[in-house]
């Protein structure tokens, strides 16, 4: 990124969309010298990872783990002015169950602690530890690449089932919100690798312990307001037309337009303009995510974030993993299951979905509890991410001269995470300089 100080260039940029992905497209025109004006349609900015506040509670729409590959979204929030270590807790990679069991690496080397990690995992025997190592070393003599049609279930088809329930298939379903049966093996490399070779700390666990809004969005707007941003909340941008070298955003004549909305809207909006285009962002398919946030007093896990373990026949257990939100930032006794790859949960229906999750959470978490758990409400994102099946083709960014599409959706490596709208955001205010 550049300096805030760099020379107006006097190209006026249109940002549709106030995501994460919309946010760091404005900060970077901005500081690439563009007049920047920033639309969104909602009241607030953040898109899916924002704050809510739902009848006196304060919650977020879903809970986000960055890890310390996220090198991007690390940089934007301390151009912003953000005191990371403030704002995220920072532990070696842990996927500890209730039961204490689980994979946690030391720190150091992300290569060395995988190994040590591995060898010292109390729940495995030989057999699944030298599995697991054995496949490892092969990807990483591949480069961490492999046949785009393949699955994940394929991929790992070597590993005790052990390590595959326990393992894989909660970080595959944490890292891509897609379950390994349909996900794309080659994403899930991409993300394995830039966890254990970007250096150390890259596959340290980022927390949350604010809000976040406050994680991103709130300082974004600070910050762009600063430079002299123009905002424009609940303005939904309805019509985007070509115009003598520019583009006209409901009316508006703009040098370059950074299209930062959803799949599905800027299919919309592509529509009349390149079909083809249109055609690939229509064809995506979603999965949910359902986040469900209940209460006990004095509840207090034994870390901020725990595995939970799958049901043996694969019908209950619906939550992969629980926060303490009141470890991470003070709302005591404040817990959130967080339902990944949610599909089959959304058809069963919310409260069927909500009964079945308290009643994991009274049996997993029982030591913790000091009293009933009871609901506090379930949010639902029936489009949290796009699908991340094998040999997924994905809409470029760029759509037309001077147009080009930000948000995690759009082609690149990374699945749909902070990171991948972070980056996408940042490329696209790059391709219209």
């Amino acid at each position: 990124m550049t300096d805030r100080t760099a020379i107006k260039t006097g190209r006026r940029v249109a940002v549709v969309g106030g995501g994460w992905a919309g946010l760091s497209a404005a900060v970077e025109a901005t500081q690439r010298g563009h007049r920047v004006t920033l639309f969104e349609m909602a009241a607030q900015l953040g898109g899916r990872a924002r704050r809510v506040e739902i009848d006196g509670s304060v919650l977020d729409n879903g809970q986000h783990i960055l890890i310390g590959a996220y090198t991007a979204t690390l940089a934007l929030m301390r151009l912003l002015g953000i005191a990371v270590e403030d704002v995220l807790l920072r532990t070696p990679l842990q996927l500890v169950q209730p039961d204490g069991t689980g994979l946690i690496l030391p720190e150091g080397s992300p290569v060395t602690a995988l190994a040590r990690g591995v060898l010292s995992h109390r729940g495995w025997t030989w057999r699944d530890k030298v599995s697991l190592l054995r496949v490892t070393v092969g990807w990483a003599r591949r480069g961490f690449t492999c046949d785009r049609a393949l699955s994940v279930s394929r991929l790992c088809a070597g590993l005790s089932e052990r390590v595959r329930i326990q393992l894989i298939e909660p970080l595959c379903v944490a890292a891509l919100n897609t379950p390994a049966n349909v996900a794309s093996a080659s994403v899930f490399l991409r993300v394995l690798k830039d966890a254990l070779f970007s250096g150390p700390g890259s596959a340290d666990l980022l927390l949350p312990r604010r809000s976040l809004s406050e994680l991103l969005p709130a300082p974004a707007q600070h910050w762009l307001e600063r430079a002299d941003t123009s905002i424009r909340l609940s303005q939904r941008v309805d019509l985007l037309q070509p115009a003598d070298g520019g583009w006209l955003v409901n009316g508006l004549r703009f040098d370059a337009v950074i299209l930062a909305v959803t799949a599905v809207e800027a299919s919309r909006l592509i529509g009349p303009l390149r079909a083809d285009w249109s055609v690939q962002a229509a064809a995506l398919r979603y999965e949910p995510i359902v986040t469900v946030y209940a209460r006990a007093a004095n509840a207090r896990l034994a870390q901020p974030m725990l595995a939970l373990p799958a049901s043996v026949d694969g019908d209950g257990n619906p939550a992969q993993f629980v926060f303490d939100l009141g470890l991470l930032n003070g709302q005591a006794g404040l817990l959130a299951f967080v339902i990944s790859g949610a599909r089959r949960w959304v058809e069963r229906g919310i409260d069927t979905t909500i009964d079945e999750t308290l009643i994991q959470g009274r049996r997993e978490l029982a030591r913790s509890l000091r009293g009933p758990l009871v609901p506090v409400r379930a949010l639902t994102e029936k489009r949290a991410t796009f699908a991340c099946t094998p040999g997924l083709e994905r809409p470029p960014a760029v759509i037309r001269d001077g147009l080009v599409a930000a948000g995690d959706y759009v082609d690149g490596p990374y699945p749909a995470t902070l990171e991948g709208a972070v980056r996408s955001g940042l490329f696209a205010a790059r391709s219209i300089s």
